[in-house]
């Protein structure tokens, strides 16, 4: 099927995917082709379709079982050594005066000390769990989760668990300056609503977490994996839409693994957007503010007029199109409007490519807007973004693609 070519009725589209699916060996061109147009949620297809197009799921269906028996035992041993042993060690320091005097101590300077790592661990930890608090924002997230990790949750533990960490640590969080384009963003009030309450989620009853306790989870084990990039404010925002699409799967023996799956899709997905948190990277013709140009000389060769209006007024890329790129759109729409957008970026050959276009069609589809607009009108334009019907959006960019 062509993708020109007008969409069949959701029964024939949904039976196109099983028809690929149930393939001993996954056309991946045809899945491709196939999603980008957008993947039907019914029967887990989003899901499945997601962990092959992220590189999770090979194409050979018969190694999927053991595939996935052997990363989610692995992810269970990522809690253990980072989360369960850290934990049970910090309970069992200093209540011996032998063990602070002699093994290790708080002031210990030595860079090896267990308690170095868990004080430098803490910092992440609480910008973690100040982001992952704020957002997303629908009530999901506050909601306990029906698959509670029980090697955490086990009521025969003792240890500090990460939401005990951040109840009793004294530590304050260093505000983190990750905007680097520095520039504050206005943001529309329905898209990203504050919680009043300065202890924005409330902590559920022991035994019981909450959706944003596993997202926090998630960031923190990769952050520990990942030491040269650790955790970068922004992360947050591309583990919701994964973790959400995995743990709302009507599959329940798929929903069950949410956790695991979402940690190696995220890992996966940020191997190949992580340049994008790197600030020394961001100068590079890999990293954010090439990309950002880019956007602008693709709008450049499609519409000159507008171009030289955004020139005029001096509204630098970086302004807007940094949050764009950076978080995949992720706070421009509504969820289920996001998750429709990564469905055509995960599809997509040439992978982030189709992201400048899907900017830059942004761009094009308020150009009445903007060429009417001052400075000031037009920053709030492209910092709250008006078109919500990001079928129009994709579409255009699309056309696009195709006129290249």
């Amino acid at each position: 099927m062509n993708r020109d070519t007008p969409r069949p009725a959701p029964g024939r589209r949904i039976a196109d995917f099983q028809d690929v699916l149930k393939e001993p060996t996954i056309a991946l061109e045809k899945l491709q082709e196939l999603s980008f147009s957008g993947i039907p949620c019914e029967g887990g297809l989003r899901c499945l379709c997601w962990k092959i197009l992220l590189n999770y799921l090979p194409l050979e269906r018969a190694s999927w079982t053991s595939i996935l028996a052997k990363q989610r035992e692995l992810y269970s041993q990522f809690l253990r050594e980072m989360i369960i042993q850290p934990g049970i060690a910090k309970a069992n320091m200093g209540v011996s005066r032998e063990d602070v005097t002699f093994e290790d101590h708080p002031l210990n300077p030595n860079p090896d000390s267990r308690w170095n790592t868990y004080f430098k661990d803490n910092e992440v930890l609480l910008q973690i769990d100040k982001d992952v608090r704020l957002c997303p924002d629908i009530s999901f997230f506050q909601r306990a989760t029906e698959y509670p990790c029980l090697l955490i949750l086990d009521p025969q533990n003792e240890f500090e668990t990460l939401r005990k960490r951040v109840e009793q640590t004294t530590l304050k969080s260093q505000t983190v300056a990750r905007n680097r384009s520095g520039v504050t963003n206005m943001s529309s009030p329905h898209k990203n609503a504050a919680p009043s309450s300065v202890n924005e989620y409330q902590v559920l009853p022991n035994g019981c977490e909450a959706h944003w306790e596993v997202v926090e989870r998630i960031l923190f084990i990769y952050a520990k994996l990942n030491p040269g990039i650790a955790y970068v404010q922004g992360m947050n925002e591309i583990v919701g839409p994964l973790y959400y699409t995995f743990a709302t799967d009507p599959n329940s023996e798929w929903k069950e693994h949410a956790e695991a799956d979402t940690f190696f899709c995220f890992t996966n997905l940020m191997a190949e957007i992580r340049d994008n948190f790197i600030k020394s990277l961001d100068d590079s013709q890999c990293g954010i503010t090439y990309k950002m140009e880019k956007v602008y000389s693709t709008l450049k060769d499609k519409d000159m007029e507008l171009y030289l209006k955004l020139q005029e007024q001096n509204i630098k890329p970086q302004f807007f199109a940094f949050r764009w790129l950076t978080l995949l759109l992720s706070q421009e729409f509504l969820l289920p409007d996001v998750i429709r957008i990564w469905d055509s970026l995960f599809a997509d050959n040439s992978r982030f490519d189709f992201l400048l276009l899907v900017c830059c069609a942004m761009l094009i589809l308020i150009r009445e807007h903007l060429l009417e607009g001052d400075f000031t009108v037009n920053m709030r334009l492209l910092q709250d973004y008006p078109i919500t019907d990001v079928c129009q959006i994709l579409q255009k960019a699309k056309e696009l693609q195709d006129s290249q």
